[in-house]
């Protein structure tokens, strides 16, 4: 089968950093030979852009009006420049909503707005510590009532793994917001949740209608949860040696882990040996 793939989407914690959260030389250096080879390399991650940016920066993918990026889940969709072609938030009540279930469910809990994160919990969560060092954005304490002004593009329900997989046993009170949100675990502490319709497959198909492309001429590279929607949508799916078994099962083919160049071994195998056929 003759594969001709024009666009790569890939995730980034777990699939194109390393454990260290590093980019590795022979990551690097298939994602350049890709992008000369006239392939769009886009990042789609559950991160805000503020912590896309550097590895953007990085790959030399950064401020072009070519090159683009999904981020929040696939609630935005723009290009690397800061031109945004879709943008879909959550609403407040959606916010005011989730917030009240974290707090009957026990859970620490924030929303993230393109520049910021804001968490009501007075005792700050480590996993939203965390989250503000991975993104670079700052943390903002504010009651569910400051917040009425603010444009919040998702909102995280964020814990000790254990204790968030205790408070999802009881789906039910979740489902009663699934009409208007899309909930995905992106991490084992992470619960994210998303404006309905909101995922990476959705953005991708947006961003391929823009460049006119062809979903066979799509490969997606993930290992989360999160990942799954792009990696069933792509013509060729790729799960990492490290995904998690329901992306494993969703690909098309599997390639090494994170910390063994996954990602490069993809990028060579189908793309750039395929290229070198043609």
């Amino acid at each position: 089968m003759a594969i001709s793939i024009k666009l790569v989407a890939i995730d980034i914690d777990g699939t194109l950093v390393n454990s260290d959260k590093q980019l590795t030389p022979a990551v690097k250096n298939a994602i350049v030979a890709a992008k000369k080879a006239g392939v769009k390399v886009v990042i789609c991650s559950g991160r805000p852009f503020s912590g896309v940016k550097p590895l953007l920066e990085e790959l030399n993918l950064m401020n072009q009006s070519d090159q683009y990026a999904v981020c929040f889940g696939g609630a935005m969709v723009q290009s690397t420049d800061g031109k945004v072609i879709d943008l879909k938030a959550i609403s407040y009540k959606n916010y005011q909503d989730l917030e009240l279930l974290a707090r009957k469910k026990n859970l620490h809990f924030h929303a993230i707005s393109q520049d910021k994160i804001f968490t009501s919990n007075r005792d700050i969560g480590h996993y939203t510590v965390y989250e503000s060092r991975l993104v670079n954005l700052e943390i903002f304490y504010r009651t569910p009532e400051e917040l009425s002004e603010e444009k919040l593009v998702k909102a995280m329900f964020i814990d000790d793994s254990k204790k968030l997989d205790e408070a999802m046993k009881d789906w039910a009170d979740f489902a009663e917001f699934e009409d208007e949100v899309t909930f995905t675990k992106s991490a084992p502490f992470y619960l994210e949740a998303n404006a309905k319709g909101v995922n990476k497959a959705a953005a991708l198909k947006i961003l391929a209608e823009h460049l006119q492309l062809k979903v066979s001429e799509i490969m997606a590279i993930g290992d989360e949860g999160n990942d799954l929607s792009m990696i069933e949508y792509a013509g060729l799916g790729v799960a990492m040696g490290n995904a998690i078994p329901a992306v494993k099962a969703a690909a098309n083919v599997e390639t090494q882990d994170n910390d063994h160049d996954g990602v490069a071994e993809a990028i060579n195998k189908y793309i750039l040996h395929a290229e070198a056929k043609a």
